[in-house]
């Protein structure tokens, strides 16, 4: 009887030892390298308005980026900032070494018009927001926001505010019909020659025919104070 029960206790010891070894290896299986994190997705939403009374505004360049500015007060305008400030064309900016994510407008944003613009990123830190357009019944007046720093929103916080409008610099005010692109002219949009103070300022505005300038294509209508646009910017994601 001893010899039995001792076979039993070894044969029930050995089916332990085998299971307590089948269970370390099913879980030395499990253990695999960790998968990726999901990448953190960052998605805004740009809402624009048109303010002013005769001023159609181009499609609005949207670019996120963690570092730099499309420009700065005081300096010589970059080349894809003069050519969105002359002539309307934002492909330049879309393109900038700097930005990580874009979006653009549909199309023409009339006065008065609104228009919303989705934008979306991953995995960058800090988020800025920028975007610019072109007053395209002006020599080269452009607005927009400028590296607007929005890693603080939370999920559908909002930043609402109104801008004004630059000066270019690029290319002298002179209101006539050559060089004014929009509807009110039809004339050039682009030219590499600068023949202004090369630096970005504030726009004077338009001085117009109805106010002495003789040789201006434009009216009173066309005339705009600051601001020129409002924006609101959601996160969304």
């Amino acid at each position: 009887m001893k010899s039995l029960k001792s076979l039993y206790l070894k044969l029930l010891m050995a089916g332990i030892f085998l299971t307590l070894l089948s269970a370390c290896h099913d879980d030395d299986d499990n253990e695999g390298p960790m998968p990726d994190p999901e990448p953190r997705q960052y998605r805004y939403q740009v809402s624009v308005t048109n303010l002013t009374n005769a001023q159609p505004m181009s499609p609005f360049a949207v670019v996120l980026h963690n570092e730099g500015m499309l420009w700065n007060i005081g300096e010589s305008a970059n080349d894809a900032m003069e050519n969105l400030a002359e002539s309307g064309d934002k492909s330049q900016v879309l393109e900038l070494d700097v930005v990580l994510a874009s979006s653009s407008g549909a199309d023409i944003l009339m006065p008065g018009s609104s228009e919303t613009i989705e934008v979306v990123v991953a995995d960058i830190e800090p988020v800025y927001l920028s975007a610019a357009t072109m007053l395209v019944n002006t020599n080269d007046a452009f607005t927009g926001i400028n590296a607007l720093d929005v890693s603080h929103l939370a999920m559908n916080e909002s930043i609402s505010l109104v801008m004004g409008s630059y000066d270019a610099g690029t290319e002298k005010n002179s209101e006539i019909a050559e060089t004014i692109p929009g509807p009110a002219a039809g004339g050039e949009g682009f030219n590499a020659e600068r023949d202004d103070v090369d630096f970005v300022a504030a726009h004077p505005g338009v001085v117009s025919m109805d106010d002495g300038l003789t040789q201006s294509v434009l009216t009173q209508a066309h005339r705009f104070d600051n601001p020129t646009i409002r924006v609101t910017v959601t996160r969304i994601e």
